[in-house]
């Protein structure tokens, strides 16, 4: 499995990409993110789903990178030729892979800003071909293993909000899912791209150097439940003699 997510504010796009890759009862790392730095042309690409398709389709994408990148004005142009490769690697996989037992699950959120594009966009990829934009309603978008980080996200994190806020709360939305999930883990990958700067900033960040902000978050929400006033639910605890009844 996989924990991937993708950011948009009013600063830019955040991405984050755990690194555990699970076969079988074996355990590897390996980066889940593409990315393509240029002048005035920057984008990456993030998956979830099978690894051999992942990096058949980012093979092939690398040649049509190679030929017609400078055709690309605009991401979504971009976006579609990816698909183009997911659908060529689909015909050719699909049927041996379901034979196997296997899903053609491969998920993609596209990041990055080209030249004509007036803002830094971001996309989420379908395994058929299609994708959605992600905006300002709903900005940010998880592949993968998506049940444990949502909850954090869906409460915290909004379009206005600074880059750093935003990074803070995506850390803390891998770390829900690090620690509910045994195939999420770190090392973790970030990619951060600010409005029209067309310079994507990669950083690895290893367990160790998080290892403080988790303890102290874990820390401080224990002490924000213990503090918390509930006393309506004091009610749980008394026997129904000790009830009041309200009658309306």
């Amino acid at each position: 499995m996989t924990y991937c997510l993708g950011i948009k504010n009013r600063e830019g796009i955040i991405g984050l990409a755990d690194t555990r890759i699970t076969s079988g009862t074996e355990t590897t790392t390996a980066k889940k993110v593409f990315t393509v730095n240029k002048k005035k042309h920057s984008f990456f690409i993030m998956t979830s789903g099978l690894r051999s398709v992942r990096d058949k389709a980012i093979t092939y994408f690398k040649e049509v990178v190679e030929e017609e990148d400078e055709s690309f004005t605009k991401l979504y142009k971009t976006v579609n030729k990816f698909a183009e490769q997911i659908k060529r690697v689909a015909t050719e996989d699909r049927e041996s892979l379901e034979q196997a037992g296997m899903s053609f699950n491969l998920f993609s959120i596209v990041g990055g800003q080209l030249e004509k594009d007036t803002e830094p966009k971001l996309y989420l990829l379908y395994p058929q071909g299609n994708w959605i934009e992600v905006g300002e309603g709903t900005p940010f978008v998880i592949i993968g293993n998506t049940g444990f980080g949502n909850p954090i996200l869906k409460r915290a994190l909004h379009y206005d909000d600074d880059m750093k806020f935003a990074l803070k709360v995506a850390f803390l939305s891998f770390d829900a899912t690090r620690i509910s999930a045994n195939d999420v883990d770190f090392p973790i990958d970030t990619v951060i791209l600010k409005n029209n700067s067309f310079d994507i900033i990669e950083h690895r960040f290893m367990g160790k150097e998080l290892n403080e902000l988790s303890d102290t978050w874990n820390s401080n929400l224990k002490d924000g439940i213990s503090s918390l006033s509930a006393d309506v639910l004091n009610d749980a605890f008394k026997a129904k003699s000790e009830r009041t009844i309200k009658m309306f």
